[in-house]
C-alpha cells in the first residue's frame, strides 16, 4: 500500500504555476534540469597546450598595419571682421561732395543704390522745413509714419518734438529737419554701422549746404553721428558738443534725448526742456 504512486494533482499543478506567475510554456517537452547539471563537465584545457594554441591562432593572424598619423586638423579661421563697403562708401562721398544744391544733393541719394534700405523702405526721407533756418534739427531714422509720409518726424514723435520748437517761440516750418539715415530700416531696427558710414557722406554735405548756426542731435545715435561722442545720450545731453563739415567749418551741436524716448520716459522731458532753453540761449548769442 506505501508503495503504491499517488496520482499527480494536475489541477493543483496548474493553480501553483498560475499563482507563480507561470503564464505561458516555452516548449511542448518538459526539460529535466536536474538530468543537465547531473551531465559530466569537459576536463580544462592543459596550460601549455592553451598557451600553443593562442601561439599558433596568433601566429596565422596577421598583424594589423601601422596607423599612420593623421595630419592635424587646421586651425578654424577666425571670423572675418565686419567693415564698411570701401568701394560704395567711396561712391557715395563722391556724390554727395560733387552736389552743389540741396535739390541735387537729394536727387544724388535718391540715385544712390549702394544702402540696401533702400530697397526696403517705401519712401525716402530726406528734409522737411526750412533749409535756411539758423537751427537744424537731426534724428537717426525715419519710422513707420515718416516711411510712408516721405517726410521726417511725422508721427506721434514729430508731433510732440512740433510742441517742443513751440516751446522756445518757434514753429516747425521755421526750422530745418533731416535724419542721419534717410530710409526706414525694416521693423525698425537699429541702423548697422555699415549702413550709417554708407549714409553719413550724404547727411555731412546736408548740413553743410544748409549751412545752420546750431545743430540739435536727437538721440543717442545721432548724437555720435555728428560728433563721435562715445558716451551715452544721457552723458552728453546737455553739454554741448561741436560738428566739423568736410569744408572744416565747426558748428555747435546740442545732444538730447529724442522725442520717442520721451514718450515713453516722460519724467525726462524736464531735461529735454533745458537742452531746448540751452538752444535758444545760443541762437540769441550767435544772433
Amino acid at each position: 500500500m506505501g508503495n503504491e504512486q499517488e496520482p499527480m494533482d494536475i489541477e493543483g499543478l496548474i493553480r501553483f504555476y498560475a499563482e507563480a506567475g507561470v503564464d505561458s510554456l516555452l516548449s511542448d517537452e518538459p526539460v529535466d534540469r536536474f538530468a543537465e547539471t547531473a551531465k559530466p563537465k569537459p576536463a580544462p584545457q592543459p596550460r601549455a597546450e592553451a598557451a600553443s594554441t593562442r601561439q599558433s591562432s596568433d601566429a596565422a593572424t596577421p598583424p594589423p598595419p601601422a596607423q599612420t598619423p593623421r595630419p592635424a586638423a587646421p586651425a578654424a579661421a577666425a571670423p572675418r571682421t565686419i567693415v564698411p563697403d570701401e568701394a560704395q562708401v567711396a561712391i557715395a562721398r563722391e556724390a554727395a561732395s560733387t552736389a552743389a544744391t540741396l535739390e541735387e544733393l537729394r536727387e544724388r541719394l535718391a540715385a544712390f543704390d549702394g544702402c540696401n534700405l533702400k530697397f526696403t523702405a517705401k519712401n525716402m526721407c530726406f528734409s522737411d522745413g526750412d533749409p535756411t533756418s539758423d537751427i537744424m534739427f537731426i534724428g537717426e531714422a525715419p519710422g513707420r509714419d515718416e516711411d510712408m509720409e516721405g517726410r521726417p518726424f511725422v508721427g506721434r514723435s514729430g508731433q510732440l518734438l512740433n510742441r517742443m520748437i513751440a516751446a522756445i517761440g518757434l514753429e516747425r516750418q521755421q526750422v530745418y529737419i533731416a535724419n542721419t539715415i534717410p530710409w526706414r530700416p525694416p521693423g525698425n531696427r537699429t541702423p548697422t554701422p555699415l549702413e550709417t558710414e554708407l549714409c553719413r557722406p550724404f547727411i555731412e554735405r546736408q548740413i553743410e549746404l544748409a549751412d545752420p548756426k546750431v545743430l540739435v542731435a536727437l538721440g543717442g545715435p545721432a548724437a555720435k553721428a555728428l560728433t563721435g561722442a562715445p558716451e551715452g545720450i544721457l552723458r552728453l545731453r546737455g553739454n554741448w558738443k561741436t560738428h566739423t563739415t568736410p569744408s572744416g567749418k565747426v558748428i555747435p551741436v546740442m545732444p538730447t534725448l529724442h522725442p520717442a524716448y520721451l514718450l515713453r520716459s516722460p519724467a525726462q522731458k524736464r531735461f529735454a526742456w533745458r537742452d531746448f532753453l540751452s538752444v535758444k540761449m545760443k541762437l540769441r548769442e550767435l544772433g
